[in-house]
């Protein structure tokens, strides 16, 4: 196993090991890494697997052992399904007549992005000059757009069974919770991630997390901002750099990424990854803001 990358399926050998009984750290890097080599770089190398999981635990002595109560690790981030989805609206509130204008799902599994999904959506009412000017959507581009009834069950489909992620999730999926129960009277029951909460734990060295400065920081390309596929192929490309940092922190599975913080006051965590290099010339991204979320 010498060489071979850092799966999350070392994550669920460890813990049937551990099962077994305490293990000291050279034997466990032995086990379920296949290292045998320098006592520091094996050392280092079970650490990493295993340091940020609480559900393992190692004494003074280097022994690791599962934390009393501890559940065993879910399937691994890079094999999970995520509907990475962003919505436009009219601009206001549901509960004042306003409704979904736009919405795409960008599907990334195993590594990358292998399908998406994009359309306009008729809201039944005019578009208020606020959000034309914002989006550039105008009632003449809705005119012949299905209505939301129309495109539900399709959007149900895309969105089942599959971990549910947006910049501001909790904006996108409220919009889709409750055209999707009007609709059709049934809402899917989904895992959520936020990569503004995300990156708020895997990129604590950035002081702003709003969409353009993310795509900034990860030298993302963004086409047609404040649209949804824009946004949301932005923000799907943005996951795959999160879930990168996440498995080089040792994360292993959903629940461990939920509950992962960084060290206390450490901006240093930065120090551990590579920053993508800015081709010469490329003028940054000033004053700009996250259209939901002031940060």
């Amino acid at each position: 196993m010498t060489g071979a990358p850092r799966s999350r399926t070392l994550l669920q050998s460890a813990w049937a090991e551990l099962r077994r009984g305490p293990v000291p750290t050279a034997d466990l890097a032995r086990s379920v890494l296949g290292l045998d080599g320098h006592p520091g770089a094996s050392s280092a190398a079970v650490f990493a697997l295993l340091g940020a999981d609480e559900r393992f635990v190692v004494d003074g002595e280097g022994v690791w052992s599962l934390r009393s109560g501890a559940r065993r690790p879910g399937s691994p981030l890079s094999r999970l399904c995520y509907a990475v989805v962003d919505v436009e609206t009219t601009g206001g509130r549901y509960e004042a007549g306003h409704r979904i204008t736009e919405v795409a799902i960008v599907e990334v599994r195993d590594g990358g992005i292998v399908d998406e999904f994009q359309t306009l959506v008729n809201p039944g009412r005019s578009m208020p000059r606020h959000t034309v000017a914002l989006t550039g959507i105008t009632d003449r581009m809705l005119a012949a757009a299905p209505a939301f009834d129309e495109i539900a069950d399709e959007v149900f489909r895309r969105v089942s069974g599959r971990v549910f992620v947006a910049h501001n999730a909790g904006f996108d999926w409220g919009w889709l919770r409750a055209q999707l129960g009007d609709a059709l009277g049934d809402v899917p029951e989904v895992d959520r991630l936020c990569t503004i909460s995300l990156a708020r734990r895997l990129v604590p060295e950035l002081r702003r997390r709003n969409l353009d400065a993310l795509t900034d920081f990860f030298d993302v390309p963004i086409h047609q901002r404040h649209r949804a596929h824009g946004d949301a192929l932005a923000t799907a490309r943005i996951l795959l750099r999160l879930l990168e940092r996440a498995e080089q922190l040792g994360v292993g599975d959903l629940r461990s990424l939920r509950r992962y913080r960084p060290p206390r006051g450490a901006r240093t965590q930065g120090d551990l990854f590579a920053r993508p290099p800015r081709p010469r010339g490329k003028s940054t991204r000033t004053g700009a803001s996250g259209r939901r979320v002031p940060l």
